[in-house]
């Protein structure tokens, strides 16, 4: 409410404290904004819109002659970019915010669910599955830095159990993780099918008994130790062309142990 007189203030005629100097003179690395819950579209391979809700922190750096950033701001750009994302266009969004915020970089980290309508293996009757993802951004002036994560439950099924048992070999559930960088566009539907082809089974989220025979016998036919995956998804990576750089991991959650079994590869192909 206004009085006789008096005036709503404008935007530039209110001070701004954020960009009066610092007498400290002590730059910032990342200053920004955490644990924003935000809804987000993605585009697919084949040009659907998938919609999911993705766990966002946004950084800038902060020049040491500056008190502060304008936090508003990033949730402004986000506001422009929260649908058809793809990496191209993080990269994007991040130049933005280093724009719109006048920073010398800018850092983003997404986390969220990609849901995959995953057929039974027999059946064909439909599940939905969750696969958990992660964007990692950095942009500077003369440099871009795009990092995609994965993750996909599987089964392992030990090998070591499988010689030395009369009948049976005990199996656990496992999640297998890959990060990459790449040229080009890598789907992430491509990186699940890379990640599960390297288990002794997947896992889907619908199951009938016919189902659970083949997944059951497959995975028998198939025993890796958690080094094996590790080592056969290095393969597939290796020969693909698109990605220069991964880091994957497994951890075996052991049925029969009170600990779990883990592995990583870390390798830079260029």
């Amino acid at each position: 409410m206004t009085t006789a007189g008096s005036s709503t203030p404008t935007t530039s005629s209110m001070p701004d404290i954020q960009s009066e100097p610092d007498r400290r003179r002590v730059a910032i690395d990342k200053v920004g904004v955490k644990e924003i819950q935000h809804p987000i579209t993605l585009t697919t391979p084949h040009g659907r819109d998938l919609e999911t809700v993705a766990g966002i922190n946004m950084y800038v750096s902060l020049p040491a002659e500056r008190k502060g950033t304008h936090m508003s701001r990033f949730l402004e750009a986000l506001n422009e970019y929260r649908s058809g994302l793809r990496p191209d266009k993080i990269v994007e969004f991040c130049h933005k915010l280093r724009n719109d915020l006048d920073a010398e970089n800018a850092h983003l980290e997404m986390t969220f669910p990609y849901f995959v309508t995953k057929p039974a293996p027999v059946t064909g009757l439909p599940g939905l599955m969750d696969y958990p993802c992660r964007f990692l951004c950095d942009v500077s002036a003369n440099r871009e830095d795009f990092i995609m994560s994965v993750s996909a439950a599987a089964t392992s099924l030990c090998p070591c159990s499988k010689e030395i048992s009369e009948y049976g070999a005990h199996n656990q559930r496992c999640i297998i993780t890959a990060d990459v960088r790449f040229e080009g566009m890598v789907w992430i539907e491509e990186l699940i099918k890379y990640i599960e082809s390297a288990a002794s089974c997947p896992v889907y989220a619908v199951l009938k008994r016919p189902d659970e025979k083949l997944v059951t016998e497959q995975a028998f036919e198939n025993p890796k130790f958690v080094e094996d995956i590790v080592r056969d998804l290095a393969i597939v990576l290796d020969d693909e062309p698109r990605i220069s750089w991964y880091h994957i991991r497994s951890e075996n959650f052991e049925s029969i142990h009170n600990h779990n079994a883990y592995a990583e590869i870390t390798r830079d192909k260029g």
